[in-house]
């Protein structure tokens, strides 16, 4: 029966066990950054640090304190992002991204710019897969 039949150990053409894409870097990395909240902090974060509750504005969109708390820490323990504690009175932090978080930034906004020029395609094809339905 196909229920019990085990993942193919045989490698993949990247060198990898077919059924253990759980284990990719590439499959670990997309779960930690293609989250709901964490597409929305990074473009908050390329123009500088920005303060906490500035972030929550920019974001926006129903976040609450305790999720972008979260996702932040997220990402900074994966060094995505930096986080600054200012000494004052009274006392701030500012975010913004890492070197890191800036490389993969650049990779987001050419990924923005693919889906621009390709959605419109996308659609018509969508359209037309559900028209034939």
């Amino acid at each position: 029966m196909a229920d019990n039949m085990a993942p193919s150990s045989s490698p993949s053409p990247e060198g990898r066990p077919e059924g253990t894409t759980g284990a990719c870097p590439s499959t670990r990395a997309l779960e930690l950054v293609a989250g709901k909240w964490a597409l929305r902090i990074f473009p908050a974060l390329e123009n500088g640090p920005v303060r906490n509750n500035e972030l929550l504005r920019r974001v926006g969109n129903g976040i609450s304190q305790k999720m972008l708390t979260q996702t932040l820490r997220e990402l900074e323990a994966n060094g995505l992002i930096l986080r600054t504690i200012y000494d004052s009175v009274p006392p701030h932090v500012e975010y913004r991204l890492s070197p890191l978080g800036e490389s993969l930034n650049r990779t987001f906004v050419g990924l923005d710019d693919w889906v621009r020029a390709h959605w419109p395609e996308m659609e018509r094809i969508r359209k037309s897969q559900v028209d034939s339905d």
